[in-house]
C-alpha cells in the first residue's frame, strides 16, 4: 500500500479527489494491525465531517436488476444536483477473499461520472449482505461531500435485514415470477422494507405487475409499522427504461422528512452506531485474544472442544469469556 500520511487523505477526502479516497477506503478494509491503527486515526479525524448524506439500502435477489437500478436512480440523482457514492457489496471468492462481480464492470455509465463513486468491496465471508467495514466506508463517503451512499447487498436471503443496521431508507427489488407472486419474501426482510420497487415492468406484463403489487399491498397491511404514519408505497416500473425511478426518489425525500418531523432519524442513526460498537467490541476481543500467547491457549483449548463435539460450542464459548474476564 502506498504511504501516505493521515493528513493527506484527510485533505484528499475533502477536496472530492477519488484516488485519496479509495486509498482512505483500502486502509479502512484492511486487517493488519498496524493499517487498523491509522484507519481508527482516519476516522477520529473525519467524523465532524460526517453524517449529512441520505444512506439508501438497495436489497433484492439476484436477477432482480439492482445494478441497473442503481445506475439509473444514481443518474437521475446526479441530475438534481446530489452527489452519489454506490457501496456495491460482491460476493467473495472462497479461496481468496476477493470480490467475484465487480459492480464497477457493470455502472460503467455512471462510473464515468465526476460526481459519483463507485467502490466495489468483497464481504469476505461476512454475513447480512454488507462487507464488515462497510459502515466505516459509507463514514469517509460522508465526509467526502456525497448526498446519497447507496449499498447495494448481496441479496443472498433472510440475513439481508441487517443492511437495514447501517441505512436509513431500506429499498427492496422485486420481480415478475411465475406461480406465487409473494413465495421466496421472507418475513424479516418485508417487515424492514421502506419502498418496493417492482422492476422490469413492460407493456406485456403490466398486468401480472399491477396484481402482484396488490399482493404485497395485501401483505404489507398484516405486518406492523415499521415508522409511524408511513405506509410502504410499491411502485412499478423499469430501471433500464429509467421508468418509476421520479417516483421512487420522491418517496425515499418522503420518508426521510417524515422521520425527522417523527425525531426518528437522529434516533435511528444512535442506535446503528451503538450496534458498530458492539460488533467492534466482538471483533476486538478476538484480535487481542489471538495475540496474547497466554489467552491463546485457552481459546484454541476451547474451540477444539467445541469443533470435536466435546461440548456445546455456546458452553465452550461462555467458559473461555469467563476464563477471559478473570485475565
Amino acid at each position: 500500500m502506498e504511504t501516505l500520511s493521515i493528513p493527506d487523505l484527510i485533505n484528499g477526502i475533502r477536496s472530492g479527489d477519488k484516488r485519496l479516497l479509495g486509498k482512505a477506503i483500502t486502509l479502512i478494509e484492511s486487517k493488519k494491525p498496524e493499517h487498523r491503527k491509522e484507519a481508527e486515526e482516519l476516522l477520529k479525524e473525519i467524523m465532524p465531517f460526517t453524517g449529512s448524506s441520505v444512506r439508501i439500502g438497495i436489497t433484492g435477489v439476484p436477477g432482480a436488476g439492482k445494478s441497473t437500478f442503481i445506475e439509473s436512480f444514481g443518474k437521475l440523482a446526479l441530475e438534481k444536483g446530489k452527489k452519489v457514492a454506490v457501496l456495491a457489496i460482491d460476493p467473495s471468492s472462497s479461496l481468496n477473499k476477493g470480490s467475484i462481480l465487480g459492480d464497477k464492470t457493470r455502472m460503467e455509465e455512471l462510473a464515468k461520472e465526476q460526481n459519483a463513486f463507485i467502490r466495489p468491496s468483497p464481504t469476505s465471508g461476512f454475513l447480512g449482505g454488507i462487507a464488515n467495514a462497510t459502515f466505516e466506508t459509507l463514514l469517509v463517503c460522508e465526509a467526502a461531500g456525497y448526498d446519497f451512499i447507496l449499498i447495494e447487498t448481496v441479496g443472498v436471503g433472510q440475513s439481508e435485514v441487517l443492511v437495514a443496521d447501517i441505512t436509513d431508507v431500506f429499498v427492496f427489488l422485486k420481480i415478475i415470477g411465475g406461480g406465487d407472486e409473494l413465495q421466496g419474501i421472507k418475513r424479516g426482510i418485508m417487515e424492514m422494507v421502506d419502498v418496493i420497487f417492482i422492476n422490469k415492468v413492460e407493456d406485456e406484463n403490466q398486468i401480472k405487475a399491477k396484481n402482484t403489487k396488490v399482493e404485497l399491498m395485501r401483505a404489507l397491511h398484516f405486518l406492523p409499522s415499521k415508522e409511524k404514519s408511513w405506509k410502504v408505497p410499491v411502485v412499478l416500473g423499469s430501471a433500464l427504461n429509467k421508468k418509476g425511478l421520479a417516483e421512487v426518489y420522491e418517496k425515499i425525500d418522503e420518508f426521510i422528512q417524515l422521520k425527522i418531523r417523527n425525531e426518528t432519524f437522529e434516533a435511528v442513526r444512535k442506535h446503528q452506531a451503538e450496534k458498530r460498537f458492539e460488533y467492534w467490541v466482538q471483533e476486538y476481543i478476538l484480535q487481542v485474544t489471538k495475540q496474547e500467547k497466554s489467552l491463546e491457549k485457552y481459546y484454541k483449548h476451547h474451540k477444539k472442544n467445541a469443533s470435536d463435539l466435546k461440548s456445546n460450542p455456546s458452553t465452550e464459548a461462555k467458559i473461555f469469556v469467563e476464563k477471559l474476564l478473570k485475565k
